[in-house]
Parts: C-alpha cells; structure tokens; sequence
C-alpha cells in the first residue's frame, strides 16, 4: 500500500512539459513519436493520393506512401517528475498554418533533418527562431544518405553556436530518447541564462 502511495504522489507532482518534432515532408517525425512513446502513438496518417501531385514536394521521398495531414502525438516519462508530451507537426508547406497552434504551449521543439534535403527544415528552423522557441536539429541519419559531421550542417543550416546538433536513427528509442533529454537540457540553460538577464 506505501509503494502506491508514493508512485501516486510522485505522478502528482511531475511535471508535463509539450514539446514539438517538427521538419519537412518525409523526415522521419512520425517514426520518432513512434519509437520513443510509451503509449500507442496517435497517428493522423492518410494514403498519398493523385490530389498531392503538383502540390506536395516528393523529392527525395518518391517511394513514401503515406502522410500525416494532422499531428503525431506521444508521452514520454523521462523521469518520474517530468513527463513529455510529444506533438509532430504535418510535414507539407499546406499544412503549415496549423503550426501556430501545435505550438501553443511549447517548452521547446525537435527539428528533425535530412541531409539529402537540408533545405527541407529551413521553414522549422525559421518558425521557431522567429518564436524564440528553444529547439534541438536532430539529423535522421538514413541508411542511403551521406553521413555529414554535425558542424557541417550547423554551416549549412546557418545555426547559432548554443543551438544542439545531434546525428540519430529515428527509429531507436535509446536515439530519440537521448535527442529529448538534450532538448530539455537546453529549456533548462535557456531559462537560467534568461533569469540571469543574458541573453543568447
């Protein structure tokens, strides 16, 4: 009976922390919420459909079946007073108005890249440097793609110096789970440099 009562104080008092994965069309969010959630991931996934051709961009990603024309959403316990709650974003430069309120509430954001379209997480990069929403790049390393170093794509995307850079597998759980604590290592500095009245 004592051990239930402490895990149940312990949930009471975690804090729930929103946190977005964001990146271009074919990146690899929906496989990142789906390999790191410890509850079945809500998926808002629809087969690709003649109405995309002209106006979605599938280079790169031709053999890509499906799309999230939604979100993506998954929890994360990273320990047991702080929980993630994980919302990945619709890919597609149509589905982009929907960003705004995906990111209400957000404590920090993952933006994931692909080095054979790098220009593909430009938009995220923008939206939340724009928002000075802390954020993470998260370079899925496909298995065909060249494996460029994390400063050279910290040259190519034009990152600032304090901004994280990590090289994943999106679908390793001890991988995206490592991009998340870094996220939240970097809430944290953020927050304590802004308390300090530094700014970055």
């Amino acid at each position: 009976m004592a051990s239930g009562n402490s895990e149940g104080r312990r949930s009471l008092t975690a804090t729930a922390v929103k946190v977005i994965i964001a990146g271009g069309f074919g990146v690899g969010k929906t496989t990142l919420v789906g390999s790191v959630s410890e509850v079945p991931p809500l998926r808002t996934e629809e087969v690709i459909t003649e109405a995309s051709e002209g106006v979605d961009d599938l280079s790169g990603v031709e053999k890509k079946k499906t799309t999230t024309v939604a979100l993506d959403f998954g929890r994360i316990t990273i320990n047991p007073e702080l929980i993630l709650y994980l919302f990945g974003t619709p890919g597609q430069n149509r589905f982009w108005f929907m960003w705004d309120e995906l990111a209400r509430g957000a404590l920090g954001a993952v933006v994931m890249a692909d080095t054979r379209r790098l220009d593909s997480c430009f938009p995220a990069v923008d939206f939340f440097e724009r928002r000075g929403l802390p954020f993470v790049v998260a370079v899925n390393c496909f298995d065909e793609a060249y494996r460029y170093g994390t400063e050279e794509v910290r040259e190519a995307l034009d990152l600032d110096p304090y901004v994280p850079i990590l090289l994943c597998d999106a679908r390793e759980r001890d991988s995206t789970k490592q991009i998340l604590i870094t996220l939240m290592e970097h809430v944290m500095a953020d927050a304590d440099l802004a308390a300090a009245g530094g700014r970055r």
